[in-house]
């Protein structure tokens, strides 16, 4: 090798060997940046809602699954094999979550367990210390929702609540160019869903299986007896322990309709429908229609459990209507229908996986943050109370006069003693929380 060309190779080998330490430096950096703190999880209930969330959070290398609490050892294999699939070790199984509560090992508690449960799990969380992730509806009522609330407060805790739509890019674009102006002044949002459900049929009480504990199962609400359409899903229609569909589905879409109306509480609650299709077990109706009115406007609710067809042609939808434009936001994403009803603007939906997963990350960088969650416990509880609300407006057949000063319907004791319920001796309500 000639000088020249020799001097040109140590040149060369030299500025690469740097590039190359450089290269490791940055890596190193980088990776240092982007590992975080362990977030230690006990997932309390995977019959069905749970094992998503668990599949869901364990995307997130840093989430560890610490426990599995469910009162059926039935499913508890299911949720199981999710965690170790992943390479992370199997998660301790306890039936009962307050058995954990004291253990300093774990730090978030997931509730995807039956509405009845989630205000008190979520309070008793909150003592003990933990953050919370609980699904939607965040309450069974209106009064243990504010507590859910007054103890994520007290005990400074990060609460975030199931409504994905919240962390939805197509939808934060919808309700700005709702806030902006874009469509005119908003005076009127209806929101629904239909669908085509089974019906439950008639069943006596009998004995539960022997993998299901159902004194546990029933915790907050009463032990009246256990039936075979009870579990895993049909509760969601029986008042003790369900919501009926306003509280099951109703919450996505009135959560999305008070964002883009920019109301809280209703002053005025309307409710009609009844249970007209089904013959059967199920208590809460299969078809339901609330009108919320507001000083600014009005919201109104429909659902149908026993037809398809749907508004504008789509089976689930919230469609704002303004002075000069309306703005449909359907499962697809969304849109804006001139007075002709001429398209003028859209936007595709997020897909359904790419929301859950948006989501649950701003639940855990709020986790790190302190910060509110985009869907946190304060705004689910204010959405949910208007299910809670159309509720009772349907099952006192009265017109609800609600005072958002004392958190209270006025002059009506039927639909006040509905606000709130009687708990089982063993899963009282903390009071205080």
């Amino acid at each position: 090798m000639d000088q020249i060309n020799r001097r040109k190779f140590i040149t060369t080998s030299a500025a690469v060997a740097s590039s190359l330490a450089t290269v490791v430096h940055v890596n190193a950096e980088e990776e240092k940046e982007e590992k975080k703190e362990p977030v230690r999880m006990a997932v309390m209930g995977v019959n069905g809602r749970g094992r998503g969330l668990i599949s869901g959070f364990c995307k997130f290398p840093e989430v560890e699954i610490k426990y599995i609490c469910d009162p059926d050892t039935k499913v508890v294999p299911f949720a199981s094999k999710i965690v170790t699939d992943t390479g992370r070790p199997a998660p301790k199984v306890v039936k009962d979550f307050r058995t954990i509560l004291d253990d300093k090992d774990w730090d978030v508690l997931v509730i995807a367990a039956p509405d009845h449960w989630h205000s008190l799990a979520t309070i008793l969380a909150c003592q003990a210390g933990k953050d919370v992730y609980c699904e939607k509806p965040v309450s069974h009522n209106f009064i243990e929702g504010m507590k859910s609330v007054e103890a994520a407060s007290k005990y400074n805790r990060v609460v975030g609540a199931g409504t994905q739509r919240r962390s939805a890019t197509e939808i934060i674009k919808a309700v700005e160019k709702i806030h902006n102006g874009d469509i005119g002044k908003v005076n009127f949002c209806r929101a629904w869903i239909v669908s085509t459900r089974p019906t439950i049929g008639h069943e006596k009480v009998t004995t539960p299986p022997e993998n299901l504990d159902f004194n546990l199962w029933a915790g907050p609400g009463p032990d009246d007896g256990f039936k075979k359409n009870l579990i895993p899903y049909h509760w969601h229609w029986r008042w003790d322990f369900g919501t009926g569909e306003c509280g099951n589905n109703g919450i996505h879409a009135l959560d999305v309709a008070r964002w883009g109306m920019d109301v809280d509480y209703p002053r005025l609650v309307t409710c009609g429908g009844d249970k007209y299709s089904f013959d059967d077990d199920q208590e809460t109706p299969d078809t339901q229609l609330a009108t919320f009115d507001f000083e600014k406007g009005a919201i109104q609710w429909e659902h149908r459990t026993w037809s398809k067809r749907g508004i504008d042609g789509e089976g689930f939808g919230i469609e704002f209507y303004g002075e000069k434009h309306t703005l449909l936001i359907a499962s697809s994403g969304w849109k804006i229908f001139d007075r002709k009803n001429k398209v003028i603007d859209e936007m595709k939906a997020d897909a359904w996986h790419d929301r859950e997963q948006t989501h649950l990350g701003n639940f855990l960088e709020c986790l790190r943050t302190r910060e509110k969650t985009n869907a946190d416990i304060e705004t689910c509880h204010i959405s949910t109370s208007l299910c809670h609300l159309a509720n009772i407006a349907w099952r006192t057949r009265s017109t609800l006069h609600f005072d958002d000063k004392t958190m209270s319907i006025k002059n009506n004791e039927a639909a006040n003693a509905l606000m709130k319920r009687t708990y089982r001796k063993g899963f009282e309500l903390p009071d205080p929380v």
